[in-house]
């Protein structure tokens, strides 16, 4: 009986012993074994416990090593923070910042003197963009370097971005453009303009570097990337001295 108990005692700490083992893999570990075909940029905790947040390129997947699974998905917290999405602009800024280095301002149409400077990718027949120039037109502390990507849904907008980079007083093109006053237009006069040709070529080149596919985008202060008119999120960081 004596033995048998030992015999006992000898595979329950043998268990233990491969149990803790078991659980000393790091998150790492874990997913190379679950996972062994996904190449990751990186593991780190996310604001779940026991739940790992995994990059795998500009992708966020979530990692659970318990249930040896992979969520893919939004987490939302319960104040509605959309902790995913917060991540993934996170990532997209981190990106462009990298990419933000040779930016041809001589080639932009600047508008403004203040302190806050915003590097702006627009379209003059987008509604959003048009939102969020009214928005960026009232304020009197920005330096806007706007540079343009007429997008293929509007089919005037490539001849107004030309008319605008033609133009001699260019902000106030801008504005007109911005504001439907060129909306009744025939374009004519700028198609043939090489020099606003060359412009656009470089905005549209600029664009596809910072690999955009939509319209507005904004990078305020040289680290804060916006993408869509989102103007609580523009004036908040108007605010900030």
């Amino acid at each position: 009986m004596k033995r048998k108990m030992m015999m006992v005692v000898f595979i329950f700490i043998v268990t233990g012993v491969f149990f803790s083992m078991a659980l000393a893999q790091t998150p790492e570990e874990s997913m190379k074994k679950t996972f062994p075909n996904i190449k990751y940029d990186s593991i780190q905790p996310s604001n779940i416990k026991g739940l790992y947040e995994v990059i795998v390129g500009g992708e966020i997947l979530y990692f659970s090593p318990e249930a040896e699974s992979i969520i893919a998905g939004e987490i939302i917290t319960k104040d509605g923070r959309y902790i995913t999405r917060e991540k993934q602009q996170e990532l997209q800024t981190k990106a462009i910042s990298a990419k933000m280095k040779d930016i041809p301002l001589d080639k932009a149409v600047t508008i403004g003197k203040g302190k806050h400077v915003i590097i702006e990718v627009t379209d003059p027949d987008c509604p959003f963009c048009r939102k969020a120039s009214g928005f960026l037109l009232k304020q009197t502390d920005v330096t806007r370097h706007v540079f343009f990507y007429p997008l293929p849904m509007h089919p005037q907008a490539k001849d107004k971005a030309l008319y605008i980079l033609c133009a001699k007083d260019k902000a106030k093109a801008y504005e007109e453009a911005m504001t439907g006053k060129l909306d009744d237009m025939t374009f004519k006069s700028c198609n043939d303009d090489v020099q606003a040709q060359e412009i656009l070529k470089a905005h549209n080149e600029l664009a596809e570097k910072l690999e955009i596919r939509g319209t507005p985008f904004f990078f305020v202060d040289g680290k804060h990337a916006i993408f869509g008119a989102d103007i609580p999120q523009l004036e908040q960081l108007l605010k900030n001295e």
